[in-house]
């Protein structure tokens, strides 16, 4: 059974401290027995919900703790329909359903949003009747049926603004969209300036062969992320040559290594060591304590520079930690002359700052793009209406677009093959889009280890897309990727990498100084110089370390890092360095387009020249 010392415990390794200590523990060993959790269970689901609520407070208080319930009875819920995959929770829609006499196996009606035909002057490209074949659901109108996404609230709300809010009405930037029926009138918007776009990176290729990694690719793979980033920290001139950390020395030495852990469970005082290169040292596993330190945040995986001392030859004391590499010219010179020919040659450099980089405009979404009720695609269609009537120069659609999370895919109940589902209900829709808004529009698409349709693995290479006359609007980058939309750098991963991070942090803050831990789970990937720098990886994510070495590799800091993440939406400038040689990158979560039965969020975004000029806008679809 769960002790107040082990929950205190807990909430002490993450940093919390409590108001009301003796209640709120008493409150928590309830929440542990009532819901079967173990202490460290308990909280990562209070981290979670403190997240989701952008406190930067770093307390727990006892007028929170039944907002937490509620969370708790969410996460509960959704883990019993996971589990039963046949039960039914039973909702407003089935109230609706007994009251209008319409019974569920029903096979001639849909269930969808209504609209008035008698306003409709042009064609709607993206209806959802109008499929080729019978995909097992039901594709006639209701007439006095609405989706519970079709009743929503609030549609095309602003939820936050971030940014220049002059430069976003210069340019003709309005997010007030009126919701009457006249916005289902489709009219031909004179679209932005063409924008140029450059796909750089070096993901693996489609067809390729995965799941044939080795424990030697996974040891080398380490390896090189612990040499690459010792050579950098030394070629800085900062720091003295590394030295083997397990060897006693009364002096101060400087040692780099990756966090690990001493067992299977969270990071602990007691539980971290440092792993140092096996190839420039002895490659052993030292006990590392920080206690001596003011502030830090580790994680397993982190490659950090460490001064301090180690008299005994069995414990490292730190008295300093380094976790950023220095900001200097990256390591992808030695690409193969194959991959080298596709990156700007700008790219191999940080210095971004002598690019003039022109204005450009985004629409960035992130699926689930059809809610968890139907797959007729609903969310997706309201977004594709949008960008028809303030079209952006770069829509920017992040995976899952078939999500395997789906109820009805789960199930296996869709009388279809995921390709076809994807190609009608996804690729159909945009190459119409793309069509009735001409040259001016591009579209960017970046698969996710969710999408049913898509290979299992990360690194994850692009879709195979190839539709006649449109390659050059329509395009594809792997998992994760990079691209310059003129000359603006984006880097975007559709791994939830900020929610694995958040559960495997360790950190120590000064009291009394407010902290953004959502700015700095991010801004670890920078640090880091990678997509995903925890180590090792959880077993929901199929990593292959054999796959494309330097797929995960962030070469330049990125003007904009797209991270999409089940916990809430932001807009963050995030800042490397110190000064005015400090590197700035705007950090990105739209959100997810579906929520449940009901709507999510994305993003619309202006950059020019810099963060201080951008403006960004989280919108409810």
């Amino acid at each position: 059974m769960a002790t107040d010392e082990e929950i205190k415990r807990e909430f002490e390794r993450i940093g919390f401290s409590l108001v009301e200590e003796e209640e709120i523990l008493k409150r928590c060993v309830t929440l542990c027995i009532n819901y079967s959790l173990k202490p460290s269970e308990l909280v990562s689901s209070w981290e979670l919900y403190h997240l989701n609520r952008q406190s930067i407070d770093q307390t727990v208080k006892k007028d929170e703790l039944d907002g937490f319930l509620l969370h708790l009875q969410n996460q509960q819920k959704e883990a019993i329909m996971k589990e039963e995959s046949d039960l039914h929770i039973y909702s407003n829609r089935d109230v609706d359903m007994l009251l209008d006499g319409i019974t569920e196996d029903t096979t001639d009606e849909v269930v969808t949003t209504p609209t008035n035909k008698s306003q409709r002057l042009h064609p709607d490209p993206f209806d959802s009747i109008s499929r080729s074949k019978d995909y097992g659901y039901s594709t006639a109108k209701s007439a006095g049926h609405v989706t519970p996404f079709g009743r929503r609230v609030d549609k095309f709300k602003v939820k936050l603004s971030v940014g220049n809010v002059a430069a976003q009405a210069e340019n003709g930037h309005n997010n007030d969209v009126e919701n009457s029926e006249d916005d289902m009138i489709i009219k031909r918007v004179q679209t932005s300036q063409r924008c140029s776009l450059k796909v750089n990176g070096s993901g693996p290729e489609p067809g390729c062969r995965f799941m044939y990694d080795r424990t030697e690719d996974r040891f080398n793979a380490v390896e090189n992320r612990i040499v690459r980033h010792a050579d950098a920290l030394v070629a800085s001139g900062l720091y003295e040559e590394q030295v083997d950390p397990a060897v006693a020395s009364q002096g101060s030495i400087f040692a780099v290594g990756m966090i690990c852990c001493d067992g299977e469970g969270h990071l602990n005082d007691k539980s971290i060591l440092l792993q140092s290169s096996a190839g420039r040292t002895s490659g052993q596993r030292v006990p590392l304590d920080l206690n001596r330190l003011n502030q830090f945040s580790i994680f397993p995986g982190q490659i950090v520079g460490i001064e301090g001392q180690n008299p005994s030859g069995h414990y490292l004391t730190a008295s300093k930690l380094v976790d950023l590499v220095p900001l200097t010219v990256t390591t992808d010179v030695d690409l193969p002359p194959a991959k080298k020919q596709n990156l700007d040659p700008e790219v191999l450099t940080l210095a971004d700052e002598s690019r003039e980089k022109s204005e450009v405009s985004f629409i960035v979404a992130s699926g689930p793009f059809t809610t968890s009720d139907n797959l007729l695609f609903e969310p997706l269609n309201e977004l594709l209406a949008y960008a028809k009537r303030k079209p952006p120069q770069l829509l920017v659609l992040l995976g899952p677009f078939v999500d395997s999370e789906h109820p009805e895919i789960k199930k296996g109940t869709v009388d279809a093959t995921f390709d076809e589902i994807f190609q009608v209900e996804v690729l159909r829709k945009l190459q119409d889009y793309v069509e009735f808004m001409g040259s001016e529009v591009r579209v960017v698409l970046v698969p996710s280890i969710r999408d049913a349709n898509h290979d299992f693995i990360f690194p994850q290479p692009r879709f195979d897309v190839h539709i006649p006359d449109l390659e050059h609007q329509l395009t594809s980058l792997s998992n994760p990727g990079t691209f310059e939309a003129n000359q603006v750098k984006v880097g975007c991963c559709t791994v939830d990498v900020l929610k694995h991070l958040s559960g495997e942090e360790m950190s120590k803050n000064p009291s009394g100084v407010p902290i953004d831990r959502m700015s700095r789970l991010a801004s670890h990937l920078l640090r880091q110089r990678s997509f995903y720098p925890l180590y090792p990886p959880p077993e929901s994510l199929p990593y292959d370390s054999s796959l494309s070495p330097k797929a995960l590799q962030i070469s330049s800091i990125p003007d904009i890092l797209l991270l999409p993440s089940d916990m809430r939406y932001f807009v963050k400038v995030l800042s490397l360095g110190e000064g005015e040689d400090a590197a700035k990158c705007v950090c990105v979560n739209p959100g997810r387009l579906a929520k449940g039965e009901g709507a999510g969020t994305f993003v619309e975004l202006t950059y020019k020249g810099g963060p201080e000029s951008m403006h960004a806008s989280i919108i409810s679809i």
